[in-house]
């Protein structure tokens, strides 16, 4: 341990949970700060990769997590004619690893449940301002909090406090975003597999198995329909009726999941941003989760990014005497490992959600034998699961935390 700091953390997404933790038990005095009057979870389900998992093996939640997750072992993607586009198991990276899906409820419940100094949350202060020495920040009150050693930004894809860094190389909104819901699992067939449909790159469907959360013991599934986001208009005059009409004839196994569908309003809107930065800190302000690396969904690594931004931001500051040094460790670290997933999202993304026809149908083409290539198959997997470490790296998973998984759901 070195010294104890006084440390601000802006946001309470899982970034901001993980760090409160994290930071908390090592001794330092953290206050966070949220705009929102009851802080809670935004977004249906995630699927938390090894990466993930292994974060939170590390802050002794496994346990926690297994008890409301699913177990995810395949991620399977077809046209509805049923031609397979896409078929990854984690079996093929290594026998012993697997995913988990899960409720972002269970997740922020998880996770505040684990902080123990809920006196030091701020509710329903929106940070709008931070001095010239990065040491202090104002609310929108406009009362002031500070000094402290360290600001840690959390606030988001939307963060904004992104550009107080000032070393943003991109900043937009993706034209494509989704309608999502949770709905009961019921008998669905696909216990442990992340299910998608396409059509062309113009239409997404997906359902992943999400498992409970506390509060509700009922199974759940994590439903997603891609839409650009200049549709949602004409989603919402169109109605339910034909929108459902069209899932049944795409998908009618999904189409019965939705039976308790009823009304618009249970089903919510999603975009998303790409973010870049050529830095992640400037003083004592410091980026951390999708405030410093926003990217599309379409690798599903956003929860996991913030998972491993926290543990790194935690063990720089236990290394380091000089808190400029750990930042400057913190970031070469993270870019390393980021930089890859923002690429082959940035690419990915046309891929899935786009109008771009002969695209799609290069993908149907392509990518399943493209994963069966010598190098190319263990790339993707390891891209997947959130190992792969720049070109050739990998990002190692320790022994000991493959054998708790296998203690939990081995085969």
């Amino acid at each position: 341990m070195r010294k104890s700091l006084d440390i601000a953390i802006v946001g309470y997404g899982t970034a901001g949970q993980s760090l409160a933790v994290l930071l908390s038990r090592d001794g330092h005095r953290v206050q966070v700060f949220e705009q929102v009057p009851r802080p809670g979870p935004v977004g249906a389900g995630f699927l938390l990769q090894p990466t993930g998992l292994q974060v939170l093996w590390q802050m002794q939640l496994l346990p926690q997590v297994f008890a409301h997750g699913a177990v995810v072992r395949r991620l399977y993607g077809e046209t509805p004619c049923g031609r397979a586009v896409m078929d990854m198991t984690y079996a093929g990276l290594d026998r012993r690893l697997y995913g988990v899906g899960m409720q972002r409820g269970a997740l922020f419940a998880l996770l505040d449940q684990a902080w123990d100094a809920s006196a030091a949350l701020h509710v329903d202060s929106r940070i709008t301002a931070i001095d010239d020495s990065t040491r202090r920040v104002q609310d929108q009150h406009g009362h002031w909090h500070g000094p402290f050693d360290l600001v840690i930004a959390t606030d988001g894809s939307a963060s904004g406090l992104r550009a107080q860094v000032r070393g943003t190389r991109l900043d937009r909104v993706y034209p494509w975003g989704a309608l999502w819901c949770l709905l009961p699992a019921d008998d669905w067939a696909f216990a442990d597999e992340l299910r998608q449909r396409y059509v062309a790159a113009r239409k997404m469907i997906g359902l992943l198995p999400v498992g409970t959360r506390p509060g509700d013991d009922t199974p759940r599934l994590s439903f997603f329909w891609s839409l650009p986001r200049d549709g949602f208009a004409a989603w919402e005059q169109a109605g339910l009726a034909p929108w459902l009409e069209e899932i049944a004839q795409l998908w009618p196994e999904a189409r019965a999941r939705l039976h308790g569908v009823t009304v618009q309003s249970q089903l919510a809107r999603a975009s998303y941003r790409d973010a870049v930065m050529d830095r992640w800190y400037r003083g004592r302000l410091v980026l951390a989760g999708d405030a410093a690396h926003s990217m599309s969904p379409q690798l599903g690594q956003g929860v996991n990014m913030a998972l491993l931004d926290a543990l790194a931001l935690r063990d720089v500051l236990r290394a380091e005497d000089d808190v400029d040094v750990a930042l400057a460790r913190y970031q070469a670290q993270r870019k390393a490992h980021v930089g890859m997933y923002q690429f082959w999202s940035r690419w990915l993304t046309p891929v899935f959600q786009s109008d771009r026809d002969w695209v799609a149908r290069a993908r149907d083409l392509l990518f399943k034998p493209m994963g069966r290539m010598p190098g190319g198959r263990g790339h993707m997997l390891r891209v997947l699961s959130g190992t792969q470490h720049g070109l050739f790296g990998r990002l190692p998973l320790e022994e000991a935390f493959i054998a708790a998984l296998q203690e939990h759901h081995g085969r």
